[in-house]
């Protein structure tokens, strides 16, 4: 199994003291005590996080609210890291196609092969008419015909010294890429959808595809079952392009000595993503049902690994306390990858 971490970002984890501080930083014009709290947070976790064996961090993209620029963190992380993949966000209808495929080649460089794309369709209606140009499709079908062009303009840039494409969103008129990708063929790309025309494209030009599941975490055994079942269809269409593509889940882990406290806490994160729809991206990855002691949490991982999941994308409150916690007490169970004791880590 490989373990990720979503890297800590205003609207990404549930709040606590050190992120709350770092926003209201942020959110003020000219108030400043030294570098930046919220980039120091995200630095010095996704460090520690790297040292601990986590081998790639995704960094969500938010265009409204106090969120750094999802690339331009990525590229401020890059030198400060060695291993970690750093995954970005993309929305196709925010930034072009031949944007994100620049960027992504110039983070691959810069980075030493560790750049990955997320793309992600969307759902702030007032997002992307402020920042997309002013035009938010009101029908799901018509937002993956654009993803699925996005994503042939992408591997048209990457893969072809002249790349032509003239389609409904995008036009491409017999164009290259001169700047070329350390990895091959191109960048890995990862995408969650329940869209089947976005299935479709994943399965055809993708890499790796988030396996979706109920919210409900008391549903855990129900989302392994489904795990299975959803991997067997995408491994199948995958197949019928002549490919393989690898499977990751999003999950928010709650560890704790005993079952009983692991359920409290996530209750209260149920409660917490009530409050609106930024809350509920934590709440809504309790639904693996990775609650409890880290015995019963590694034998969850086993079971959703059987299932063909191979990469988890972890949230934790708190955030660093949660991930030392997970790769103490969790990750010893299931690897024998030797962790660097905290005092020891020179950051």
């Amino acid at each position: 199994m490989r373990f990720g971490v979503w890297t800590p970002l205003p609207h990404t984890i549930r709040p606590e003291p050190l992120m709350n501080e770092a926003i209201h930083e942020s959110g003020t014009l000219g108030l400043t005590s030294g570098p930046d709290k919220a980039f120091r947070f995200a630095v010095d976790m996704i460090r520690r996080g790297e040292e601990l064996g986590f081998e790639t961090t995704l960094l969500a993209e938010r265009w409204m609210g106090t969120d750094h620029s999802a690339w331009l963190l990525a590229s401020a992380l890059a030198p400060l890291t060695s291993r970690i993949e750093l995954m970005v966000a993309v929305h196709p209808g925010i930034i072009t196609p031949q944007a994100v495929a620049k960027l992504a080649v110039s983070l691959d460089r810069i980075s030493g092969g560790r750049a990955a794309i997320n793309i992600v369709n969307g759902w702030w209606k007032e997002e992307f008419e402020t920042f997309g140009q002013g035009w938010w499709p009101q029908d799901d079908d018509t937002r993956y015909r654009r993803m699925d062009e996005f994503v042939r303009v992408l591997r048209g840039l990457w893969q072809q010294d002249v790349f032509d494409f003239h389609g409904e969103f995008y036009t491409v008129n017999r164009q290259g890429l001169p700047l070329k990708s350390v990895q091959m063929p191109h960048p890995p790309i990862y995408a969650g959808t329940r869209n089947e025309t976005g299935k479709e494209v994943i399965a055809r030009d993708g890499n790796y595809w988030f396996v979706d599941y109920q919210t409900d975490y008391r549903m855990w055994e129900r989302n392994i079952d489904q795990a299975a079942v959803f991997i067997t269809d995408m491994k199948r269409r995958a197949e019928r392009h002549g490919r393989d593509i690898d499977f990751g889940m999003s999950c928010h882990v709650i560890c704790a000595d005993s079952t009983d406290h692991a359920v409290s806490l996530a209750n209260q994160l149920e409660e917490h993503g009530k409050a609106d729809r930024i809350a509920f991206i934590a709440a809504r990855a309790l639904g693996p049902g990775l609650v409890g002691t880290p015995e019963l949490i590694a034998d969850r991982i086993r079971r959703y690994e059987a299932a063909g999941v191979g990469t988890l994308m972890l949230h934790f409150h708190p955030m660093v306390e949660g991930m030392e916690r997970f790769a103490h007490q969790v990750m010893p169970l299931l690897t024998e990858r030797r962790l660097i004791p905290a005092k020891n880590r020179g950051v």
